[in-house]
């Protein structure tokens, strides 16, 4: 790396801070997983925790998961006032842990050490030099997170600055400075590390900010303009409240962006970014929560475009409406088909999808009008890929008649069985003509359109043994309109065992039909997709 370029440092705290998440609460698998996806994205500290303070964390550092790129790092508080070092058990179990660096939060902030501490300053600043000291003793890396720092500087900038001094005359390799309460602004954080870094340089000193005003990425990226060289947050911006600052935007900025890149250098290489997408929606597989489809460089949506003039735009040229490759970041380039949609989306989607069209297809100016049409009635098939396909393929004269359904009925009782319990039951009767043959099958499920899916595929003739793999794995339902008459549209995602994931849309003021008729896109998407001659 040239000597022009200098490095930042990332810290992440996804496993510590991001566990604060309400409704989080991590696993040691699961920390493991994440721990290890950080490693191979090139992040330089991985926080793993707070060893002793539950079972979790002390199993995870018990285990010594072993880094090839990361260095671990035990996160604890400076000793307590009144002890020593080496008689503070809190404090041993986080310089005796198997991490090799820990950070130990101190208060930087004189009304806490009063009210929250009940201490004097000056035995705030000895608790602070004592743990630095009896880390670095253990054979450690060093760090102190100054807690409160840009309240504390405010109210008492004195006391704010010697806990600084104190933890880097103690040996400390880093001194964060911690937006705790995520209340500060962007040109305040930019007036006060300024001051920081004059008076103590730079390359020791570090930003940890919140994301209550919704300015944590911008904090940290005035922070690393006014000189810091470590940048704490965590994955999707998890942590208590509303979050840390988000290193999966962070990063690809850093990286990507001219006014940074020409500075600095990261561990996390560009070539590495390509990563990003996939970490960031496997840690949300993790949680079991919705992606974010309007993050930042890796939402399903960053890098989508809906108006048709913005398309043609893009099909010319991708740069007049993106800011950056979408590719470099793992993601791709979605151009959407809907009611604003023009004949540039369509074409581009086709091509996606690997459907040779003509721009002067007859049917064409056909398909558009009639996806718009659907649209005004509820359907949405910019979320539904494989429902596009379906009514492209059947609109362009291309979808096999694979089969057809002539009905079907569902009946949901609601009994007592022998053992005197409540139980909900379904059934469903579909009749199918497959190859000039009619075919009747009943199949049970928990919900109708459980049970309508499995009389589907109970006896689908010759297609039968084309969608044993083939698995419902999501199913929602959106009321379109007001009243129990009300319009609904069904999405569901389904999967088989490529691995590959599509999802299909049913609208009808009936819910069992609208799943149904979803479903049937589904199954038909993929009996296209097994390629049947």
């Amino acid at each position: 790396m040239t000597d022009k370029k200098q490095k930042l440092y990332i810290f992440d705290t996804t496993l510590r801070d991001g566990a604060q998440t309400a409704g989080v609460d991590f696993g040691y698998e699961e920390k493991r997983t994440i721990a290890l996806s950080l490693d191979q994205l090139g992040v330089d500290y991985i926080e793993g925790g707070f060893p002793g303070a539950n079972p979790t964390d002390s199993i995870f550092f018990e285990k010594n998961l072993q880094l090839e790129n990361s260095k671990m790092v035990a996160f604890g508080m400076t000793k307590r006032a009144g002890r020593s070092a080496s008689n503070d058990p809190t404090l041993q179990a986080v310089i005796q842990s198997s991490a090799n660096a820990t950070c130990m939060v101190a208060k930087a902030w004189d009304f806490h050490v009063d009210v929250a501490l009940n201490i004097s300053l000056d035995e705030n600043l000895e608790n602070i030099s004592a743990s630095v000291k009896a880390s670095i003793d253990a054979g450690n890396e060093a760090m102190i997170d100054c807690e409160h720092f840009f309240d504390g500087y405010k109210a008492n900038p004195e006391f704010a600055l010697s806990c600084i001094k104190t933890a880097l005359d103690a040996g400390a390799r880093w001194v964060i400075l911690c937006d705790t309460n995520g209340g500060t602004m962007p040109d305040e954080i930019s007036k006060i590390v300024t001051l920081v870094t004059q008076e103590f340089g730079g390359e020791n000193i570090g930003i940890h900010t919140h994301d209550d005003t919704g300015n944590a990425v911008a904090n940290s990226l005035a922070a690393v303009e006014a000189g810091v060289r470590q940048v704490q947050g965590t994955l999707n911006g998890l942590g208590e409240r509303c979050g840390n600052a988000n290193l999966v935007t962070l990063i690809p900025t850093l990286l990507l962006k001219s006014q940074y890149a020409e500075k600095y250098y990261l561990s996390v290489d560009k070539n590495k970014l390509s990563q990003l997408v996939a970490i960031s929606r496997r840690l949300d597989d993790l949680l079991n929560i919705p992606s974010n489809k309007h993050a930042p460089y890796v939402g399903q949506n960053a890098f989508a475009t809906k108006a048709g003039i913005h398309a043609s735009a893009i099909v010319k040229n991708p740069s007049t409406y993106e800011h950056v490759d979408p590719s470099k970041v793992g993601n791709e380039r979605r151009l959407l088909i809907s009611d604003q949609a023009g004949k540039s989306n369509f074409l581009a989607e086709f091509k996606r999808m690997n459907l040779d069209v003509d721009a002067n297809h007859p049917k064409l100016t056909m398909l558009i009008e009639e996806v718009k049409s659907r649209e005004s009635q509820g359907y949405s098939y910019e979320s539904a890929n494989a429902s596009f396909y379906i009514l492209a393929k059947k609109i362009l004269g291309e979808l096999p008649d694979f089969f057809s359904v002539e009905s079907f009925r569902v009946i949901v009782e609601r009994r007592y069985n022998a053992k005197g319990e409540i139980i909900t039951q379904s059934e469903a009767t579909v009749k199918t003509i497959v190859e000039s043959v009619r075919h009747m099958s009943v199949g049970e499920g928990n919900g109708p359109v459980n049970a309508l899916d499995h009389a589907l595929r109970k006896d689908l003739g010759i297609y039968s043994k084309y969608i044993k793999d083939l698995e419902l794995v999501d199913y929602k339902v959106r009321i379109l309109n007001g009243g129990t008459a009300a319009t609904t549209r069904v999405m569901i995602e389904s999967k088989d065992a490529s691995g590959e994931r599509w999802f299909t849309v049913g609208v009808s003021e009936n819910i069992i039909d609208a799943s149904f008729n979803a479903l049937l896109d589904s199954i038909r998407y993929k009996l296209m997709k097994s390629d049947i001659k």
